[in-house]
């Protein structure tokens, strides 16, 4: 139908002191921090893996992707599990799970390259919710981009 929204859910998250938005659908699961298995040679985001289940998933930290200090752990770290179609799961450390917002077009406006600096292309775009905004995570380049080591 013409006109009509679409609208999205997406999760906000805390990464430092921003807040971050990553659409649902991509969400398989979110866990409490665990023991993380360092794995040798692995890109420096990399924590290593964790065994869910029986599964074994990489786990990153988005602090470190981003090129913020290092992950520190407290009671409201949460290891999100994302499953992109083409990949295998991976979690992705996060200092907090804020909520779930619902988002239509309007609330979105799209990131012009001059005005943000976002070279990988990890944003598709500010979320306008109450009063704040939240960058909203291209999260399958935020996974799949691989720095050069």
């Amino acid at each position: 139908m013409e006109g009509l929204n679409d609208s999205k859910q997406y999760i906000v998250i805390k990464v430092g002191n921003e807040q971050y938005g990553i659409d649902i659908k991509y969400v398989d699961n979110i866990v409490r921090m665990q023991r993380i298995t360092r794995v040798p040679k692995a890109q420096h985001y990399f924590k290593g893996v964790i065994n869910l289940r029986g599964e074994i998933i990489p786990v990153m930290s988005l602090r470190l992707k981003f090129g913020l200090e290092d992950d520190v752990i407290t009671n409201a770290t949460r290891i999100i599990i994302i499953k992109l179609e083409a990949q295998a799961a991976v979690g992705i450390i996060v200092d907090e799970v804020k909520e779930v917002v619902t988002l239509d077009d309007t609330m979105i406006e799209k990131v012009a390259n001059s005005a943000v600096e976002d070279k990988n292309g990890y944003l598709s775009g500010i979320g306008k919710y109450n009063d704040n905004l939240i960058s909203l995570l291209n999260i399958t380049s935020v996974i799949i981009d691989k720095e050069p080591v």
